[in-house]
């Protein structure tokens, strides 16, 4: 165990915090290693915790596992809150670079996410994956200013999910593409999206 973590298991964490604390070193556990290869024990030593807190909040591995694909895949509403003022384009360029900073952040484990490691083809995985696509889409379109927009334009976006996770996987994984590319990708496509496609499609403009 680590001093860090005989710190913490020294420290009284509240609820919340200590089951953040488990969340974490989960996330950072099953990127290094398959699904398998990771024990409740590790985690919890990791934690500084005592193994049944993790039966606690988490009830299974398997339980644990799918929150930590939850949370390294879905986008939290703070994001968008935090977007700056501005046009589109400004937007779109501070909504990339979000995501650009929170996969290369969680590179390992997030690539072994979407590149179906671990329980990738469980049901319960595959669901959190599904709902993290649609709130990723709706935070799009509330960033560029189509919130309600549904139909087509939504299509549009969720297809454009799929480009930025491909992009990343260039950047990440084979190194094809380099931070700065991704990001042009991304922000152009966009951008082009909203500003040219979509008012042809009925999905207005932002």
């Amino acid at each position: 165990m680590t001093e860090g973590a005989v710190a913490e298991r020294g420290r009284r964490l509240e609820p919340d915090e200590r089951r953040g604390q488990i969340l974490s070193c989960a996330v950072r556990l099953f990127g290094e290693r398959p699904f398998a290869e990771v024990s409740t024990t590790d985690i919890a030593n990791a934690a500084g915790v005592a193994r049944g807190l993790i039966n606690h909040y988490f009830g299974t591995k398997k339980g644990l596992y799918v929150e930590a694909v939850r949370v390294l895949v879905t986008i939290p509403a703070v994001a968008v809150e935090q977007l700056p003022a501005g046009d589109l384009a400004t937007r779109v360029d501070a909504s990339v670079t979000w995501f650009l900073d929170v996969v290369s952040r969680h590179a390992t484990s997030w690539l072994a996410v979407v590149d179906g490691g671990g329980l990738g083809r469980d049901p319960d995985v595959r669901r959190v994956l599904a709902e993290a696509d649609e709130v990723a889409a709706g935070s799009i379109l509330v960033a560029v200013g189509l919130g309600a927009a549904e139909g087509a334009p939504r299509a549009m976006i969720r297809a454009y999910c799929g480009l930025a996770k491909a992009a990343a996987r260039e950047w990440l994984e084979r190194g094809a593409l380099t931070r700065e590319e991704v990001h042009t990708l991304l922000a152009t496509t966009l951008v082009t999206l909203v500003r040219d496609v979509f008012p042809r499609t009925g999905g207005g403009r932002p």
